[in-house]
């Protein structure tokens, strides 16, 4: 295939990101910081910044402050914590760093913040400023604080064309400055009054994406080289066999740095989420693609064969069943995946293919015989009818499909009947189309290229879609 930039220029534009615990800066800024609370901060010995992936890019939503003593939970109140640019939410104890659902009394206050805030943003492209309107939906995926949104990387080859001059990702680092406004009081009784100047924090906690490792794989055969994430299950062993899903992210993400596919969106935490590894124990690849070159979307054999030779030397490091790889992608990571599924036809078990296409039909037809669920959004004008030619194709080479159009802003408890009614027809070829004009939330425009781009923040989000995946096996 010979590929189709989506935005000319784009690749060009990539600007490498700043990234919290990436630098020796980075240490030096957390040093001063905890010399600064240390100084002005009263009571407080430490401040976290604590960050989560939406769909639309990672962005910080809590602080958690530490005390010197015990927090009585019963008497803490919002209004007694102010945090620059930033709308406080909820506000209690814990004996932890970390958000939870109710407090208890303990050394931690944990201020939630609005993930809507313009100042939450941490990841940043040409496309996701505008998605935090106040009017996104709110809806979760199965790790309960991800909400959807969208995944706001610039949709790539087999999307819809474009202009130039679009800014490449950017990811700065988590950082929050906050003022105990009011009084605080501890288990013993003891108040702690108001203090004037604000705290900066010095840790940072980003979940999930801390979870990953970043590595590097060079190819023997190829010479090639490629940055991937890699997570391993918490209590991997080795006497157990595990399933492991390949992630490749759209062109508009491409970077030198390894974090942006993590952060960009749901298509790689999503599967590393507690709630996911507690029903599908299993590893996350994510590479991170500088480009083209490497990316094998263009079906670039060097590069296919640099990404199979990863995947094999992961599945001899660890115990992965290779029965069980699966393979997942959005916009230019689904037309890799299609090339790989093509050139290795026995790979892979499943392929979940968001928002792509192939323009040479005559090379999908070996895709009749596998497992596959398509997404795409109907106001999408390449992807929509260039992934119907595909199950169009499939069909007439014998596949078995299940089609149907879906609300693309149902919420993911909304989207399970659906889901569950087309698993239940149980056919190995499933397609999707979103509905036009039910993709794009308020603050995008109703165009292709924002079609493109929301429709891996909806499928994602899709339970029954990624439990359909565990549930295939290769022969």
């Amino acid at each position: 295939m010979k590929r189709r930039s989506l935005l000319t220029g784009m690749m060009a534009a990539t600007v490498t990101p700043v990234v919290a615990g990436c630098s020796s800066g980075t240490q030096q800024t957390e040093t001063a910081a905890a010399a600064q609370l240390a100084a002005s901060a009263g009571h407080i010995t430490e401040g976290t910044a604590i960050t989560e992936v939406f769909g639309d890019g990672q962005k910080l939503t809590a602080v958690a402050l530490k005390y010197d003593k015990e927090i009585d939970a019963a008497k803490l109140s919002p209004s007694a914590f102010e945090v620059t640019d930033r709308t406080v939410t909820n506000v209690y104890a814990n004996t932890e760093p970390a958000k939870a659902a109710h407090g208890v009394n303990g050394r931690y206050v944990v201020i939630e913040l609005s993930p809507l805030d313009a100042a939450a943003r941490l990841y940043e492209d040409s496309f996701s400023g505008s998605s935090s309107s106040s009017q996104q939906p709110s809806a979760a995926t199965p790790s309960s604080p991800i909400p959807s949104g969208s995944p706001s990387g610039s949709p790539s080859g087999g999307g819809p064309g474009g202009g130039g001059g679009i800014q490449g990702p950017t990811l700065k680092t988590a950082s929050a400055q906050v003022t105990q406004a009011g009084t605080v009081t501890t288990v013993d009784g003891d108040t702690y009054d108001a203090v004037s100047a604000a705290v900066t924090t010095s840790k940072v906690d980003n979940l999930i994406v801390d979870d990953f490792q970043q590595l590097k794989y060079t190819d023997a055969g190829t010479g090639r080289s490629l940055q991937y994430n890699l997570f391993v299950p918490e209590n991997y062993d080795k006497a157990k066999s595990y399933p492991m899903v390949l992630f490749m992210h759209d062109g508009g993400t491409a970077s030198s740095n390894p974090l942006i596919t993590l952060t960009q969106g749901l298509g790689a935490v999503v599967w590393a989420s507690p709630s996911e590894q507690a029903k599908h124990e299993c590893f996350v690849l994510a590479p991170q693609f500088t480009g083209e070159d490497d990316e094998g979307s263009d079906g670039n054999a060097p590069a296919l064969k640099t990404i199979k030779g990863l995947l094999d030397s992961l599945a001899d490091q660890y115990s992965i069943d290779r029965k069980r790889l699966y393979t997942t992608g959005q916009s230019g990571g689904t037309i890799t995946s299609i090339a790989l599924d093509f050139t290795y036809p026995d790979l892979f078990a499943a392929s979940i293919l968001v928002a792509g296409q192939w323009d040479d039909l005559s090379q999908v037809k070996p895709l009749a015989k596998q497992k596959i669920w398509a997404v795409v959004s109907q106001g999408d004008e390449q992807a929509y009818p260039g992934m119907t030619g595909i199950m169009d194709t499939l069909e007439a080479a014998g596949a078995k499909i299940s089609r149907a159009v879906w609300d693309g802003q149902l919420t993911p408890e909304q989207f399970a009947p659906y889901a569950a009614r087309m698993r239940a027809e149980n056919t190995p070829v499933n397609f999707v189309a979103l509905k036009k004009g039910t993709v794009v939330w308020a603050g995008l425009e109703e165009n292709s290229v924002d079609n493109h781009v929301c429709t891996w923040r909806a499928a994602y989000t899709i339970e029954g879609i990624r439990d359909w995946l565990f549930e295939q096996k290769r022969r």
